[in-house]
């Protein structure tokens, strides 16, 4: 889990448009600190949810259809 970022109310103020901007895209929430109280901006959708703004990666070297036709029987038998 990264580290907690605690910000003024005074340092939020400067940058409150930053701020929102980062939760938004990292799914961390930041606590604003304002004497003895404090306050979250949290994202409306977590983090975890957002599978769609992962990288794409390649895993396989074939296409699916070939992956699909390839026979194993010729390698491997259930003992």
């Amino acid at each position: 889990m990264k580290d907690r970022k605690y910000l003024t109310a005074t340092e939020l103020r400067a940058k409150i448009y930053r701020v929102i901007d980062e939760v938004a895209e990292t799914g961390v929430e930041q606590e604003i600190r304002r004497g003895e109280t404090s306050v979250r901006i949290v994202p409306s959708v977590p983090a975890g949810s957002r599978l769609q703004n992962l990288r794409r990666r390649t895993a396989l070297n074939c296409t699916p259809g070939e992956l699909v036709a390839t026979s194993w029987e010729d390698s491997w038998a259930p003992e």
